[in-house]
């Protein structure tokens, strides 16, 4: 467990340590007091918690904090419904692509820590969008949602990219929090 002096805090805040001090003793920010000594330690679960009560920004926290998803698909009521289930409220930060191409950008800049990829742009852009990502050595342990169209057809293709596939219509609710878990085990979210 991460654990941060009134210092360190202040710093993340941008206030004075004894601002960071009077939070800490009203009881605002949680914590506790180190046996025998004055000095406070406050569990980097509690500050997080804390920021976004206060909607302070996380600054260098948010990476550690938030599960950031990037959601390949030109469906809008898809999109729309992704997002109502994945609010930065419930540590999502959320980013789109609509091709492959926009796809590889945004993996490279945005840096998600899971992609979901909607089947019905195509098959074959779809299939490629995951097996380029997992050829790349910073991207191997993203996790991959594929979106399957339910269309009747049947679909056959190598599935070793993918760590979960949803059937359409799906319920979002479940895919949230199938992400939460999956994400949650590789970072401590909050």
């Amino acid at each position: 467990m991460k654990v941060f002096t009134t210092g360190q805090v202040a710093k993340i805040c941008k206030v004075a340590p004894r601002t960071v001090s009077k939070w800490f003793d009203s009881g605002r920010l949680k914590g506790y007091r180190i046996p025998g000594s004055q000095d406070r330690r406050i569990p980097r679960e509690y500050l997080i918690k804390f920021l976004k009560e206060h909607g302070m920004p996380l600054g260098d926290l948010e990476d550690e904090a938030m599960a950031k998803c990037l959601i390949v698909a030109q469906d809008q009521v898809l999109i729309e419904n992704l997002k109502r289930e994945l609010p930065p409220e419930k540590a999502f930060k959320v980013a789109v692509a609509a091709s492959g191409f926009e796809a590889g950008i945004q993996a490279e800049s945005f840096n998600p820590d899971c992609i979901i990829v909607d089947f019905s742009i195509g098959k074959i852009e779809a299939v490629q969008i995951c097996q380029n990502l997992r050829k790349n050595i910073d991207f191997t342990d993203i996790v991959l949602i594929a979106l399957l169209p339910d269309d009747g057809q049947p679909m056959s293709f190598d599935r070793s990219s993918i760590n979960e596939t949803f059937k359409k219509p799906f319920d979002a609710h479940l895919l949230a929090e199938r992400l939460r878990t999956l994400v949650g085990s590789k970072k401590e979210l909050v």
